[in-house]
């Protein structure tokens, strides 16, 4: 995690987006369906970081809501420049005693593509996970890119007719 002026405003930048705790919606479902097709995974998420605390807006094979935040993996991607990719936890010094590893769901493979403000603020992933170790090829970390771009994209308003 970020430390000082950029970590505080990186959690204004979240609190201004206002999307914790806020019910399901279609679109967010639909880019983690969209993110586990593609990348062939069991599990997507889009998921918010907050200064204790990972929440899961959106979660394809996934039963938690959220996890506390030193469990997370988000934590760390969103301090990467691009996707974070880590083939095996289980190999990771990082990760390998996380409770999501050594405990269910058994992660092995974790593929995290920041969320990034318009301002660069990175607020959480799109992120794709399987309990075996595995890769993604350059096309599939591309469209994950392209979904995390997509899930920051501006929400269009309806436009009132005259």
């Amino acid at each position: 995690m970020q430390t000082g002026t950029d970590e505080r405003d990186r959690l204004a930048a979240i609190e201004a987006y206002d999307i914790l705790d806020t019910p399901p919606e279609r679109e967010f479902d639909d880019l983690a369906v969209v993110a586990a097709a593609v990348c062939e995974t069991p599990t997507a998420l889009v998921t918010f970081v907050t200064s204790d605390r990972q929440w899961f807006k959106a979660r394809v094979g996934f039963r938690f809501t959220e996890t506390p935040l030193d469990m997370s993996f988000c934590a760390l991607a969103i301090t990467q420049p691009d996707v974070l990719i880590v083939q095996d936890t289980v190999c990771d010094s990082r990760f390998d005693t996380n409770p999501l590893v050594t405990g269910e769901p058994h992660v092995r493979f974790y593929a995290g593509a920041p969320l990034v403000t318009g301002d660069g603020h990175a607020l959480g992933t799109v992120c794709v996970l399987d309990s075996v170790p595995r890769q993604l090829a350059a096309s599939q970390v591309e469209a994950l890119r392209a979904i995390a771009r997509q899930a920051m994209a501006p929400r269009l308003e309806p436009v009132a007719c005259a």
